[in-house]
């Protein structure tokens, strides 16, 4: 059963420019503001150019009771506009949209609280906004407050919340209130580790009893931790919708962009201080079948190269592996050394068989004395790894971010008879 239906909805703005150099000053914006309410114009007045600008275009979806969707995309793409227009903030320009059951939303910190009640009042205010009566409200406050950790300061108003207390208090208000659909923006990245993966410990289970979840995250784990569906958006449009996995794999094929060099000639014009400056970073793949790609096959080399400016130094390397969505796969350094002035070069393998499909970034530190780190030339690398298979018949996505190939003893033992 549907419980969100989006038909052709688009979101329509106009943008003004005014042409010309430099920018107004507090008293010219109070002289146009006067000129405009007494219907004077100046001749400059009419270089103001007009441009159409659509948040959303056509955009046409519906979610099933019960789903977990994801909405992904760059920044700019329409998310929070989608999300306003299912919040009823604001209205769409064009299309329908029917939503059936009670929304609870969650879209950036602090929404819906009055900012001189306390977090007490500020419960039974979001209660009465969702429709509870106060006795519902009532069942729920201690799980509420329990949730959101915020015991101590319940009778402080929210006015002097940080941002987190405030996250952690609308998110257990939204979650334990009986929402039918909970619609939550990216403010979660406000909390700590452990309060993010709590909620969505809470969204799941919301899910499991039926409830209706979307979801936007620039976190990719998470969406992919609690979504069966997603919405790919780029530029106001959707182009993408389905299975999480296959959407999110489309988009990162998006964005993602192979760079397998870096280098500089020169140290004045390399990245650095006045202690280090990098040369050169590659990655050098052994592609495999005469290929020009790289599939979990592929052996690869690191070839590393920094300029060292002091005369003599105990350094050594960190390379950190990341996956594109920011999780950090392994982590490894060279015995420190010392060094004197000059260049300074190292070669790092990663076998074949290792890594997963999927997309990395490498990240290279130079650290002194094992302990003191010099520089951080992140994202230095970025490469992608191409699934590949023989002799198994399953082609769902391989799970984890390795892929090892461990030799297997197996042995057919005899059962013996059950007397």
């Amino acid at each position: 059963m549907s419980v969100i239906k989006v038909e052709n909805i688009s979101k329509h703005y106009i943008i003004d420019h005014k042409r010309g150099k430099g920018t107004n000053s507090l008293r010219d914006v109070i002289n146009e503001n006067m000129r405009s309410l007494f219907g004077k114009k100046r001749p400059e007045d009419e270089l103001l150019t007009h441009e159409d600008f659509w948040a959303l275009r056509d955009v046409s979806f519906n979610v099933e009771q019960g789903d977990r969707v994801g909405i992904v995309g760059h920044n700019g793409a329409g998310k929070s506009t989608l999300l306003k227009i299912l919040s009823k903030i604001i209205e769409p320009s064009t299309g329908s949209v029917r939503i059936k059951g009670r929304v609870a939303s969650l879209l950036e910190v602090g929404t819906g609280f009055h900012p001189e009640l306390t977090g007490r009042e500020n419960i039974f205010l979001n209660g009465s906004l969702l429709g509870m009566s106060r006795s519902e409200i009532k069942k729920q406050f201690e799980a509420i407050v329990d949730f959101a950790g915020v015991e101590k300061f319940l009778d402080t108003p929210v006015k002097r919340y940080s941002s987190g207390m405030y996250v952690r208090l609308g998110f257990a208000i939204s979650a334990h209130l009986d929402p039918e659909i909970m619609i939550v923006d990216e403010v979660l990245a406000v909390g700590d580790a452990e309060f993010q993966k709590k909620s969505l410990g809470k969204m799941r289970d919301n899910s499991a009893s039926g409830r209706t979840i979307l979801f936007v995250s620039h976190n990719l784990t998470a969406v992919q931790a609690l979504c069966n569906k997603t919405l790919y958006f780029e530029k106001g449009q959707l182009l993408e919708q389905g299975e999480t996995n296959a959407v999110i794999a489309t988009y990162l094929s998006k964005v993602s962009r192979t760079r397998l060099c870096r280098s500089w000639d020169t140290p004045e014009s390399a990245p650095g201080n006045d202690l280090i400056r990098i040369k050169r970073m590659e990655l050098i793949p052994e592609y495999q079948d005469n290929l020009t790609h790289i599939d979990v096959r592929t052996p690869m080399r690191v070839r590393f190269e920094f300029w060292n400016m002091m005369d003599r130094a105990n350094l050594n390397l960190s390379m950190h592996l990341n996956s594109v969505t920011g999780e950090c796969i392994f982590n490894v350094g060279s015995q420190s050394q010392p060094y004197g002035k000059g260049i300074v070069s190292g070669e790092c393998t990663i076998p074949g068989y290792f890594l997963n499909d999927g997309s990395y970034t490498l990240s290279m530190m130079i650290v002194k004395d094992t302990v003191t780190p010099l520089f951080n030339l992140e994202e230095g690398v970025t490469f992608d790894v191409e699934d590949y298979r023989e002799g198994v018949a399953w082609y769902g996505k391989w799970p984890g971010y390795v892929r090892p190939q461990f030799q297997f003893q197996m042995d057919s033992l005899v059962a013996e008879p059950i007397n």
